[in-house]
């Protein structure tokens, strides 16, 4: 099956590069391009595509508001946003995550790097570059008073084991390495997350990353690698 993708940036030629490296990948295909973030609405409502290349500084809507939009409307539920920036900082970082993006990478990433990165959202998982995971653990170090993770609300609905599975998703292992961390089969892992993100009301599993951190369940200073 083809994934669609739509490609939302301010520059042409960027635009351009972008179109001719995804539509020289194998099921992948560009299906339509923005030049700013309304346009990015607009047709991902009218061209369905699966994921779109998100960029952040664009004119009359940016790429983070255009991400809201989307991921809160619920007939672009199957949508995946890919933010794609020059801008790799922290506060971006969070945002992009809050707003539901299912990744956020640099534009100085390599071809493969980034048609993997489509394909990986495509089929429901997170991915942020390694930049970008320090951005939110870095985000979290500033927060001290997030310590009590297990008497904190919003984990209070998760069973003991979907809370370590959740904290196993924060510092960036699969669902195959969850399986094996706690020896368990990559179907149950995969179910325990799924869990976590309906009673957290989590979108995709880099939210979840947000959440492990911000209520203190994973403390910042551990390296993670960067699929999700």
């Amino acid at each position: 099956m083809t994934i669609r993708v739509l490609l939302a940036d301010d520059q042409t030629l960027i635009r351009s590069g972008f179109r001719v490296l995804v539509n020289s990948a194998p099921g992948l295909e560009v299906v339509a391009e923005a030049a700013n973030g309304l346009q990015a609405l607009e047709l991902a409502r009218s061209e369905r595509a699966d994921v779109i290349l998100m960029d952040i500084r664009m004119p009359v809507l940016d790429g983070l508001e255009a991400t809201r939009r989307i991921t809160a409307d619920e007939s672009l539920a199957g949508v995946k946003v890919l933010i794609l920036t020059t801008f790799e900082v922290d506060e971006y970082v969070f945002d992009a995550i809050r707003a539901g993006a299912s990744g956020f990478l640099g534009k100085s990433v390599e071809p493969a790097e980034l048609i993997n990165a489509i394909e990986v959202v495509a089929r429901g998982d997170a991915l942020l570059s390694p930049k970008a995971v320090r951005g939110l653990m870095n985000r979290f170090l500033s927060q001290p008073e997030l310590d009590q993770a297990a008497g904190t609300p919003e984990l209070e609905s998760l069973t003991e084991r979907e809370r370590e599975v959740l904290g196993l998703v924060a510092l960036g292992l699969s669902n195959d390495e969850i399986a094996d961390r706690l020896v368990l089969s990559p179907l149950t892992a995969k179910t325990h997350v799924n869990r976590a993100m309906v009673k957290l009301d989590a979108r995709d599993r880099a939210q979840l990353v947000v959440i492990a951190y911000q209520t203190g369940l994973v403390r910042a200073g551990t390296a993670a690698p960067h699929a999700l």
